[in-house]
């Protein structure tokens, strides 16, 4: 999902707001709806007051305020004298209450027994002001966003929280200005650049198209957000008819005496993410205790060094593995054996299959980075899984100067190799082949213990695997309330080699994302101290689920 300015905003709003059947109030009133929906999905209240400013981003909350009426106790607090200081469309949404909101033209009035008595709701809806707005907040909207920091109900911001400048990437807890803290955002058309890199909120954070299509518009931050449409695009319902070959057989090469468990989680990873079949290739001595790990995982033992790592002589039975399969695991677990670590580098120079190079497969280029390089047009898709310490070390870089500038490494990276790079940590960056950079914001500490980078690579197999034509953009579903429709959309298929590249970048992607939607969820059921690796692949199943949900709802999520 395109991250977008707020110029970018406006003009997408007003491309789609030129078409006869579009107007700014239908805008309104499917904002309000999406905004009510995200309240209902996400927090608990019996109690609601909805804090609106004169312009739209008002006319959004009382949109909102009318939605929420029939299930919770609602009051509605303008800060303005009358319906006559509102802009044009928020004073006809003014109109539609059925109740009589509390006018507060000033902090007289802000500050009256029966504001007071209204934000003291269980949930409190940030509306004061939204894209639009340029920093500093002055007069009455400053002394209303004081009072709602001061208020003890669960507050949401609807747009951004009042206060912040969309277009900041300045983390929030850098920025002495007056701001909304919120515990939860729904933002409209697009996410900004603020909702990515703001730190704005430990809470959900949620998009809701209402029905525009910024993807005709020129990208200038040259950044995506991971959600769960990438998740729609790389796993699309499956056919009544479909059989196992349309998910692809995924070749897992990984392990080394001591380290079985990397392969077995990488094999069972894959089929948990819907690969059709896997196997998992690995030194002879362990083949029994992987093949035990899970009886839907294939195993196939491989010619060992005497430490019980893969020998230089297991390529030519390697090579014989690559019939039939769609995608390769390769690293997990392997050591660094200076054998296996040449079997390594010549499998990544003649693999014909869509390659994914993890752990020890990236530790056996360590000062051979150069042979990273680029094959040809006519070489398979490759990614490549550092985390900042395996860049680090490949970049003859420090890790402080990795982390630095997480865009830029990923992105040189991925230029020098030709490949797909996943730059992993807090908000992993996935830099593609296509020139598109995602940022992913799912996931938690939970992921720092061994084995959740196994798992990862095996989603990322499973995803390339998959055969068959996907929708450039999902269809958005938006709840029938708002009057939005589902819109009709291109397919991507693999006729060109722009195309091609650009797809598998968005599976890539939507790996990254599963993966750290898995662990938030299994945070959520256990605690982050004690979820494990395996954890994961038996939480993929509710990851699934969500993004479904997301799909139906039309709010997509960047956090959780």
């Amino acid at each position: 999902m395109r991250i977008l300015t707020r110029q970018e905003v406006v003009a997408a709003e007003g491309e789609a707001t030129s078409r006869p059947e579009v107007s700014t109030l239908v805008l309104m009133r499917r904002a309000g709806y999406a905004a009510a929906q995200f309240c209902r999905a996400n927090f608990k209240f019996r109690s609601v007051c909805v804090v609106c400013g004169r312009g739209n981003n008002g006319g959004d909350g009382l949109v909102a305020a009318e939605a929420l009426a029939g299930t919770a106790e609602v009051q509605v607090v303008i800060l303005a004298g009358d319906a006559g200081q509102l802009s044009p469309d928020a004073a006809a949404m003014c109109s539609r209450l059925g109740f009589d909101p509390l006018w507060a033209p000033d902090e007289a009035a802000l500050a009256s027994d029966a504001v007071r008595e209204a934000l003291a709701a269980d949930l409190i809806i940030d509306a004061i002001v939204g894209t639009g707005f340029k920093p500093p907040l002055k007069g009455l909207a400053r002394k209303a966003v004081e009072a709602i920091n001061d208020s003890f109900g669960t507050v949401v911001a609807m747009d951004l929280p009042s206060g912040v400048d969309a277009d900041s990437t300045t983390p929030l807890h850098e920025n002495n200005a007056d701001v909304v803290f919120a515990h939860g955002i729904v933002t409209f058309i697009a996410p900004k650049p603020a909702h990515v890199f703001g730190e704005l909120t430990s809470g959900p954070i949620a998009v809701s198209e209402i029905g525009v299509s910024p993807g005709v518009l020129e990208n200038k931050t040259g950044l995506e957000v991971i959600t769960g449409q990438e998740a729609g695009i790389t796993f699309p319902p499956r056919r009544r008819e479909a059989h196992k070959g349309e998910f692809g057989h995924v070749l897992v090469i990984a392990g080394s005496l001591g380290k079985a468990g990397a392969g077995g989680l990488a094999g069972m990873a894959a089929l948990r993410t819907g690969a059709g079949l896997v196997t998992v290739a690995c030194p002879r001595s362990i083949q029994a205790t992987v093949a035990g790990f899970a009886p839907e995982v294939m195993t196939e033992g491989l010619p060992e060094t005497d430490e019980g790592t893969i020998a230089i002589s297991a390529g030519s039975k390697a090579q014989t593995l690559f019939h039939g399969k769609d995608a390769i695991v390769l690293g997990p677990g392997l050591s660094q054996n200076p054998q296996t670590a040449e079997f390594v580098r010549h499998l990544v120079a003649s693999s014909p299959l869509p390659l994914v190079l993890d752990a020890d497969g990236l530790n056996a280029f360590d000062g051979r980075y150069e042979q990273l390089k680029p094959r040809g047009h006519a070489a398979p898709f490759r990614v490549l899984t550092p985390h900042p310490g395996e860049a680090a070390r490949l970049l003859g870089a420090s890790i402080a100067q990795i982390q630095a500038d997480r865009l830029a490494t990923a992105r040189r990276m991925a230029r020098e190799t030709g490949s797909c790079v996943v730059l992993k940590g807090s908000r992993t960056v996935v830099a593609g082949v296509s020139g598109e950079t995602w940022i992913n914001m799912s996931g938690n500490p939970a992921l720092a213990k061994g084995g959740s980078g196994d798992v990862l690579s095996g989603i990322i197999g499973a995803a390339l695997a998959r055969q068959g034509s996907v929708p450039l953009r999902p269809p958005m579903q938006n709840n029938t309330a708002s009057g939005a429709r589902g819109n009709t959309n291109e397919h991507l298929t693999h006729k060109s080699a722009g195309a091609s590249a650009f797809l598998d970048d968005v599976r890539v992607a939507a790996g990254v994302h599963l993966h750290g939607l898995a662990a938030d969820l299994a945070r959520d059921a256990l605690h982050e101290n004690t979820v494990l690796a395996t954890d994961l692949f038996h939480a993929i199943h509710e990851a699934f689920h969500d993004f479904d949900l997301q799909a139906e709802r039309g709010l997509f999520y960047l956090q959780k």
